[in-house]
């Protein structure tokens, strides 16, 4: 079965546009290509990593007068009995390490209280 979990954080050198408030514009569609670029090989690095499945993003939002892009995306991983039981916490810790302390996300620099995993 497929379960899924949250994943926000806010990347401070991307501005906050008109277009990435649109799912169907390209700057959505671009964007959002880019942070699974960047995300997905970082959760398959992970503890989760073999039941890993996949990440989409729900949307950005506006942050600090429009200085920077909140990132909301939904991630999927296969629950079964064989694999240990997703853990956030520990999820979250293995991101923070491969993140340079929730600061690096590729070309993009992140705010480093902004990491969250269902919350």
């Amino acid at each position: 079965a497929l379960e899924h979990f949250t994943l926000n954080f806010t990347i401070t050198n991307l501005m906050f546009t008109r277009d990435l408030e649109t799912p169907n514009s390209a700057k959505f569609h671009s964007t959002e290509k880019i942070m699974q670029h960047y995300i997905e090989p970082l959760l398959r690095r992970s503890s989760i990593g073999p039941q890993f499945s996949g990440c989409k993003v729900t949307g950005f939002r506006s942050m600090k007068k429009r200085d920077s892009t909140g990132v909301d995306t939904i991630c999927s991983y296969r629950n079964s009995s064989q694999v240990p039981k997703f853990n956030p916490a520990e999820v979250y810790h293995e991101l923070r390490n491969m993140t340079s302390g929730i600061t690096k996300l590729g070309i993009y620099n992140l705010d480093s209280k902004s990491l969250y995993i269902n919350g």
